[in-house]
């Protein structure tokens, strides 16, 4: 089954448009050459360009996505920021090298699938004021370095703002599927895609071959490493007492996570897979829309029916495997969570040892009385519609469930 999302009437003329014009280039060598020239920069940092993630990238984006001409601008746009985004970043540390000196301490690292819970309960979390999750404005645009004196106040804010609109036009819908806002915490596929291995790509674009290479044979321990690069550079002139990072992409790469940061703090959020796969279906056609024509529902839902069983199933092996420490882990069940969200972050706090303030309890009082879950229309999605079956769909978790416990919804 395929379906021919209706684009906005603005982006059908733009694609007609674009299809007079030359084809945005995505080639990765006039790429790099073009963010250099761009910057007055050369040096992309001690991992950078990332050449193979880019080579692999872009092969998958020519070969595989699809792209419509409006696609293939913003797709290169993607790419050359994270280019130019490198070589501002070297630049900053080259200049003052007592960046790579600060410390990440107290980080707290939120791990579950998507449409677990995990956007709400970043966002709870950023209410405490010990917490620092990084801001879609800042992840946007971080170059100078935010800075505590002007961070509420920041003219990025409102440029984001504007963006973010303009986003909203070209995936019609999709903030009744997925809250953004430029002061809401941003996830940390955002900043890994800088350096082209992240899941950023392959969710919202057709990419089999970057899916694959991603997977099983991607640098991890390279994308780490520039991730704390850049929260080092985050915080440098608006300090962090304690990190809070989330993104579901970390469960297919655990191990490398914690080689990076060993002491972080982990929160596993769990959903019955079949109802993440059912929500992913209904949701993703929407954003990928925006690049791509038609759209092969049934092909997108064995994809990520095929992703989330890996990812999950890796996290059961690294828990048997012991290589995550019981203690600095919890896990949240989704139903619970949405039961009552502040009795669930309390007992994040309570394994962690953290403070859990009065303060901080009535602010999450706040946000959930101001944001009920049906607030935006609510996002209503079946099984039914992803063409998989169900009984073949337990088997590829059953192990996952039974070792988390998690109950299943669809019968």
């Amino acid at each position: 089954m395929s379906i021919t999302p209706q684009s906005p009437f603005f982006l059908r003329v733009a694609n007609g448009i674009g299809r007079l014009l030359p084809r945005a280039n995505l080639d990765p060598d006039t790429l790099v050459d073009r963010a250099c020239r761009k910057t007055g920069l050369m040096d992309y940092g001690p991992d950078g360009p990332f050449r193979e993630a880019l080579g692999v990238l872009c092969d998958s984006l020519e070969r595989e996505a699809a792209l419509t001409p409006v696609g293939r601008l913003l797709v290169r746009q993607m790419l050359q920021q994270g280019l130019e985004n490198q070589l501002r970043l070297q630049d900053w540390y080259s200049r003052y090298p007592e960046i790579a000196d600060l410390p990440i301490d107290n980080h707290l690292i939120i791990i579950g699938m998507p449409r677990t819970g995990t956007t709400i309960l970043h966002e709870l979390m950023a209410l405490d004021p010990v917490n620092r999750c990084p801001q879609t404005w800042e992840v946007a645009h971080p170059f100078p370095p935010p800075e505590t004196a002007t961070y509420d106040g920041d003219p990025r804010i409102q440029q984001t703002a504007r963006e973010l609109k303009l986003s909203h036009y070209i995936m019609p819908g999709v903030e009744n599927l997925h809250r953004m806002g430029e002061r809401l915490p941003q996830e940390c596929v955002a900043i890994t895609a800088w350096m082209f291995t992240s899941m950023q790509y392959n969710t919202v674009l057709r990419l089999p071959s970057y899916t694959e290479w991603l997977m099983n044979q991607a640098d991890h321990a390279a994308m780490y490493r520039f991730h704390r690069r850049v929260l080092r550079y985050l915080q440098w002139r608006c300090p962090a007492r304690r990190w809070v990072t989330k993104t579901p992409a970390h469960l297919w790469s655990l191990e490398a996570l914690l080689a990076e940061y060993p002491d972080a703090m982990l929160v596993q959020t769990h959903r019955d897979p079949l109802k993440i796969v059912s929500s992913l279906t209904s949701m993703l056609p929407t954003m990928r829309a925006a690049y791509a024509g038609d759209i092969d529902v049934a092909e997108l839902a064995r994809e990520w029916s095929d992703n989330c069983a890996d990812a999950l199933n890796a996290s059961v092996v690294s828990r048997r495997a012991g290589a995550i420490r019981p203690e600095q882990v919890i896990d949240i069940q989704f139903k619970d969570f949405m039961a009552d969200p502040a009795i669930q972050v309390e007992r994040i706090y309570r394994q962690f040892g953290l403070e859990f303030t009065p303060e901080f309890a009535c602010a999450i009082q706040k946000y959930i009385d101001n944001n009920p879950a049906d607030k935006h229309g609510g996002h209503r999605h079946y099984f039914s519609d992803t063409g998989l079956a169900i009984a073949s769909e337990r088997s590829k978790v059953s192990d996952y469930q039974q070792y988390f416990g998690v109950i299943s919804e669809v019968e």
